[in-house]
């Protein structure tokens, strides 16, 4: 028998009992279909986490107070960087476009008979080219307003619609805490990225916050929550970490230790990326589990079959089939029986990509790679599965198997 020959004779016989054929695809099947979803899932989850930190702005850094030791131990991290610290960074480092220093507080916003709690930040008047907004309505504060301590607010796009419904915000009176402010403006919606979400907060000049709202909670000046810096292009960040460094250092007279950390943009991305890939990695690999059992469900529905086939197989045996024909056809079954199953678990795998990317924000791909190594493991699981039931059909004695069918 030749090649085609066999694998004609393996279709007809797997057909013959299409029934037992299906259920034995069946973890074929689920591996697949589990294997190329999960790991479609997981690069779309890493695309999506990337996407929001873009979104923080271009080539950001951010400094925070404390070092990493002191920010994994302590609850309450000491104010080692201030105001002063910003404007220094600002006027003395030569590959940074921007600084935004932030201190934020939670506090009542009520206007008329609607009141929220939400995230005050006091910042500069640089916020909206650091951090990349635009305003949507009015106008962002001033250095006037900085030097002069108004009482003027910026809100974000939810807070401004859970507050004034439809109507224009911009010049009403609004409380926050004790104090009355003005609204000026209102920022573009942008949405939450990684917990931190401007459309539910109000800005407010960071003097105003620090007199009004927070005290001078540092010896120094106004101490800051953090200090987000954006560097000139993607290649002067790592220039502007360097340099930020060294004069933080030589402003807090640093001999040892840091008392301040910055992270960047593309440590975020890292960091995360393995963490992801981590998770996408272990569910792969638990869905993969399926297909090892599925290799053991056609192992052992390929024995029965050898059982139920003896008198097939002492008559071609009797009639000139030589073993490695018979080791042949029974390995073509289980071959034929994993790639099938593998092509049917990867339209299944494909299809819920698909259906996640429309039903999620997720922007769920599908990867290639994973579908031809999934539907590769899937025909190599057949064939490794496959030969010890084919081996023993080779191995029957014809006179045997006639005698015992």
């Amino acid at each position: 028998m030749n090649l085609i020959e066999s694998i004609k004779m393996a279709g007809k016989t797997l057909l013959s009992n299409k029934l037992r054929s299906t259920l034995t695809m069946l973890g074929i099947v689920i591996g697949n279909a589990s294997v190329i979803a999960m790991i479609g899932i997981g690069e779309a989850g890493q695309k999506y986490v990337n996407k929001q930190l873009e979104s923080l702005g271009p080539n950001v850094l951010f400094i925070l107070p404390g070092n990493r030791e002191t920010q994994r131990i302590s609850f309450e991290v000491p104010k080692t960087l201030v105001l002063a610290d910003a404007d220094a960074i600002a006027t003395q480092v030569p590959t940074v476009a921007g600084v935004a220093p932030e201190l934020n507080r939670r506090q009542v916003v009520t206007y008329r008979n609607r009141n929220t709690n939400v995230n005050i930040i006091g910042t500069t008047p640089t916020f909206p080219e650091v951090r990349d907004f635009d305003m949507a309505q009015g106008r962002f504060f001033t250095e006037v307003d900085i030097k002069r301590n108004n009482q003027v607010t910026v809100l974000g796009a939810k807070l401004a619609e859970r507050l004034f419904n439809d109507s224009n915000p911009v010049g009403a009176q609004l409380r926050i805490k004790d104090s009355s402010f003005q609204v000026i403006g209102v920022l573009e919606a942008k949405g939450s990225s990684l917990g931190a979400d401007y459309d539910e907060a109000a800005l407010i000049p960071i003097t105003t916050s620090a007199n009004r709202l927070v005290g001078r909670n540092s010896p120094y000046g106004i101490g800051l929550d953090y200090i987000v810096v954006s560097a000139r292009d993607a290649n002067s960040v790592d220039g502007a970490e360097f340099q930020i460094t060294n004069l933080l250092r030589q402003r807090h007279k640093i001999t040892g230790e840091d008392d301040f950390t910055i992270r960047t943009q593309k440590d975020a991305m890292q960091t995360i990326g393995q963490i992801t890939g981590a998770l996408t990695i272990m569910l792969a690999a638990i869905a993969a589990i399926s297909l090892i059992v599925g290799g053991i469900g056609i192992m052992n529905i390929m024995l029965v079959s050898v059982t139920e086939r003896t008198q097939e197989i002492g008559l071609r045996k009797a009639i000139g089939a030589t073993q490695q024909d018979i080791l042949l056809q029974f390995m073509i079954e289980a071959v034929i029986l994993s790639a099938a199953g593998g092509l049917v678990g990867t339209a299944i795998g494909v299809s819920g990509i698909l259906l996640v990317g429309a039903l999620t924000p997720l922007d769920a791909g599908i990867s290639v790679v994973a579908i031809t190594l999934s539907v590769g493991v899937s025909g190599g699981i057949g064939l490794f599965f496959g030969v010890v039931p084919a081996r023993r059909a080779a191995k029957l004695d014809p006179i045997v198997a006639l005698r015992s069918a």
